[in-house]
């Protein structure tokens, strides 16, 4: 029997492990996606992918390319949400017009449309595994997928319909595949590309990663066999032009003739940055996306960090806040394994580095060096890359290395479990726990409107019949869900009396009329650790 047994752990106990981590995240997931409403980028999203579906027109949200669009518009057409044709208004118009004035259901739009990215983002999770269980077996692909099951972030943004977890996703599944192709150049090297494509036919912030991906491939193909430059080059050629396809693809499935008429509002781009938009050999739709993108680089936004309102952008503002809301023992592991992968003498794991390190690297500084401090997703591409290189841990030859690496996992599995379902605001143990994240972080750390249903459940349970007063940061509607309030912006300060209401968000970056009618009020409440409610 104890044999028995033994084979079976043998056998089943990896697959069993696998489906209980995926599982718990699914639930994670699924449960975010039914009880949050719309954060202030999703409507914009799911709205332009009723366009692709109805219309097949570019015309909404240029700045980013379609392919994740395609994917929440999977969600939409299941949903079989309703949009008048030849929508005229704005893309922020459009996303509230299909969620609250079209006649359909909001909470059922919302989910089906986030439900596809929920699905990529558990495949992702094989992709992490697979990775890992390559480099360091069985025990380092579940420490792996241990840490990218149980990222807040992760969880958080995977369950959103929105593109930063499929485009990094898609980025690390280009940097697998490249690795595999170290002994198989000619069945990888293209869907490397492909993969790569897709990540930047999702989000084009992954541009700066191509380069560097060019490089690797090409390195794999050294390493497959006859080292001639030629080969070399040849691998590296085949991955540009095979994610310049994918790209290409993707703006042909929404419009196979590619009508584009340029909006009024593009930028002029000129210099380095111009010469490089006009050579990429991709279409003019996206090129024009770039150039919108440069447009949006150049404006003096707002960043909040540690209680501190600031104008332009930090160089540190991401470090920080990764600091900030990564678990603790996620940190610990993260570090380990990028010590483990370039400093120890594992041999097998030096060449594992440029195909780990080098993209998130170059991608993290281009964050960093970005002008809109708005959130940790702008990097979610780290809880991806690190949970591997985390994974390489085991191979550590330290007695005590699997019990201190279990161990920083069960800590991780603690923290990240006490947040649920809040994991938008998740903060570490060190920074006082989702409680506290509004003192030091804003806008999609905290609060990016997801909890106004919440709020309308709370108002209708314990401040029924009082006046409210609201501030509210999002894209919901408040009337939608039941809310009668008044801005206290609108009216003298001495008139504002009973309940009010303020986003974390919009409290952090008071000024004015709002930080006076905060001061002097009283906190009584709080909502999802992203609204706060007080009394004056």
């Amino acid at each position: 029997m104890r044999r028995q047994v033994m084979v079976w752990a043998r056998r089943w106990g990896v697959p069993a492990l696998v489906v209980v981590l995926l599982g718990q995240m699914a639930v994670a997931m699924v449960t975010t996606a039914l009880r949050q409403t719309p954060t202030i980028d999703e409507p914009v999203y799911v709205g332009t992918a009723a366009v692709y579906l109805d219309e097949h027109s570019l015309r909404f949200n240029p700045e980013h390319p379609p392919l994740g669009k395609l994917v929440i518009a999977a969600g939409v057409l299941v949903a079989d949400a309703r949009l008048e044709s030849g929508f005229g208004g704005d893309q922020t118009e459009l996303g509230r017009r299909l969620l609250y004035e079209s006649g359909n259901d909001p909470w059922r739009v919302m989910f089906w449309a986030r439900l596809p990215v929920i699905v990529l983002t558990l495949a992702f999770g094989l992709v992490v595994f697979a990775f890992a269980r390559e480099l360091a077996g069985r025990a380092g692909a579940l420490t792996a997928l241990a840490l990218y099951c149980l990222s807040p972030d992760v969880i958080a943004h995977g369950s959103l319909a929105t593109l930063d977890v499929p485009a990094a996703g898609l980025v690390l599944t280009s940097a697998w595949l490249l690795w595999r192709a170290r002994t198989r150049p000619r069945l990888y090297v293209p869907p490397a590309g492909g993969a790569f494509g897709a990540a930047l036919a999702t989000k084009m912030s992954v541009l700066p990663a191509l380069p560097v991906l060019v490089v690797v491939a090409a390195v794999s193909v050294w390493c497959a066999g006859p080292r001639r430059v030629t080969r070399a080059v040849a691998g590296a050629t085949v991955f540009a032009l095979t994610a310049c396809a994918a790209v290409w693809a993707a703006y042909l499935a929404v419009d196979p003739r590619l009508r584009w008429g340029p909006p009024q509002h593009i930028p002029a781009v000129g210099g380095l940055r111009g010469l490089a938009v006009q050579l990429l050999p991709l279409p003019e739709p996206f090129r024009d996306g770039m150039r919108l993108q440069f447009g949006l680089e150049n404006r003096p936004w707002q960043g909040f960090l540690f209680g501190e309102l600031y104008t332009g952008s930090l160089w540190y503002y991401l470090p920080v806040a990764l600091l900030v809301k990564t678990p603790l023992g996620a940190l610990a592991l993260w570090a380990a394994g990028a010590v483990t992968v370039t400093v120890t003498a594992l041999r097998p794991l030096r060449p594992a580095v440029p195909y780990l390190l080098a993209a998130p690297a170059v991608l993290l500084a281009a964050a960093m060096y970005g002008s809109r401090d708005f959130g940790t997703r702008y990097a979610v591409f780290l809880p991806m890359f690190l949970a591997v290189a985390a994974g390489c841990v085991v191979l550590v030859r330290w007695r005590w290395a699997p019990v201190v690496t279990g161990a920083l996992v069960a800590f991780v599995a603690v923290s990240s479990l006490r947040t649920f379902p809040f994991y938008l605001p998740y903060s570490n143990e060190a920074f006082g726990g989702p409680e506290r994240t509004r003192y030091r972080l804003h806008d999609s750390n905290v609060d990016w409107g997801q909890d106004l249903g919440r709020l309308a459940d709370r108002l209708h349970e314990r401040y029924r019949g009082e006046r409210i007063w609201l501030v509210y940061k999002g894209a919901g509607v408040p009337a939608y869900y039941g809310i009668d309030a008044r801005d206290p912006r609108r009216v003298p300060p001495d008139m504002v009396h009973g309940v009010l209401v303020v986003s974390d968000s919009a409290a952090a970056k008071a000024t004015g009329r709002l930080a006076e009618l905060v001061a002097g009020s009283t906190r009584i409440d709080q909502v999802g650790h992203s609204i706060t409610i007080y009394r004056r």
